[in-house]
């Protein structure tokens, strides 16, 4: 237990400090794709993505610890990441970012955290139980991972993959830049690059793949053989307060507790913490998009992160699948939340200066 909780809090307290300087908000970054045509965050996405892969696939082929893709239930999978889109549009924010923005004070994400935890339990051991297992077992292919479907060594697909995450970050980083004006800097040395500077999203994004390489070697020493996850950590703090079963404490829930905190200390440091109450329909939205996340992730088999981050790494057919359908559902939801009103804003006002008075 001791170790469960070290390694744990630890791993997601650094986790949590680093996606909270860097802002590295998936929702955010799907959204921007489609509404501002800026794909930084979604290279950031594939920089940590291949950094992760390479070094859980090296512990692998070492023996450090063995792992199996198993099977994949494309239908529920295409639904369920669909339907997460859009519930962190509404949410404001994905699975771990809900998590890091509570720390910092949001209480939407807490509105939104609530939300999640409630559906993500009972779409497992709930009354949505039975239909999560149906829909689990419906439309099932028999290899989920990339490189058995095709019949190739692993490595043909990954080191492809790194030479064109390489190749994109090599022309992000040499592009014209911007000259953006600063304010005079009120700390100096360590201290101003940890909690005052702007984080380049791609150095954020380094040290998030590195942190969830090293969360699967820390994880499967405890006997569970993944890295990253939040879904079903989130559910389980649930069912443990609910049924006071310490069977449902393990090592992803002490992740998910220590982003929260890492987050907290960033936020306090940094001064950007301060508690800010959300107006009703932003709250309704955010319990609405919580819900979503829950019943998606579920069905998905993973959130943002443990498909769109981990699964990828591991080049299954989920995590890519996932992922895709996922930013297609944020996209969704961002037209009918932001793109149409302000269209209907701009016809209206429109309307307003031809029609004579």
């Amino acid at each position: 237990m001791t170790y469960l909780i070290i390694t744990g809090l630890l791993c997601g307290a650094l986790l949590g400090f680093v996606m909270q300087r860097g802002r590295f908000c998936l929702t955010g970054g799907f959204r921007d794709m489609y509404i501002a045509k800026d794909n930084r965050m979604f290279y950031a996405l594939l920089v940590a993505i291949a950094v992760q892969s390479v070094g859980v696939f090296l512990l692998i082929d070492l023996g450090i610890f063995e792992y199996s893709a198993g099977s994949l239930p494309i239908l529920s999978v295409i639904i369920g990441s669909f339907i997460f889109g859009i519930g962190i549009i509404l949410a404001g924010g994905c699975a771990t970012g809900t998590w890091y923005r509570a720390g910092e004070g949001l209480i939407g994400s807490w509105i939104a955290l609530a939300g999640y935890m409630l559906m993500s339990t009972m779409m497992r051991t709930g009354v949505f139980g039975p239909f999560n297992q149906q829909m689990q077992q419906s439309t099932v292919l028999p290899k989920n991972s990339i490189a058995e479907t095709f019949g190739i060594n692993h490595w043909f697909i990954i080191v492809p993959f790194v030479l064109i995450v390489a190749f994109i970050l090599y022309k992000q980083l040499t592009k014209p830049k911007v000259a953006i004006p600063s304010l005079k800097p009120k700390r100096t040395g360590l201290a101003h690059i940890l909690f005052e500077k702007r984080w380049n999203p791609f150095v954020t994004a380094t040290l998030i793949g590195i942190i969830a390489f090293i969360a699967w070697p820390l994880s499967a020493a405890t006997g569970r053989v993944f890295g990253l996850g939040i879904t079903t950590p989130s559910a389980n703090i649930l069912q443990y307060l609910t049924t006071g079963d310490e069977g449902f404490l393990n090592w992803g829930v002490f992740l998910v507790l220590g982003i929260f905190a890492g987050s907290f200390i960033a936020a306090k440091a940094s001064k950007e913490f301060r508690f800010r109450m959300p107006d009703v329909k932003t709250g309704i939205n955010s319990f609405i998009g919580g819900n979503l996340m829950g019943v998606g992730a579920s069905l998905a088999g993973g959130c943002s992160i443990g498909n769109g981050l981990v699964m990828t790494a591991m080049m299954t057919w989920q995590g890519w699948i996932g992922l895709v359908f996922m930013i297609l559902g944020t996209w969704t939801a961002s037209y009918f939340v932001f793109v149409r009103p302000r269209q209907k804003a701009m016809a209206a006002k429109l309307k307003e200066q031809v029609t004579p008075a």
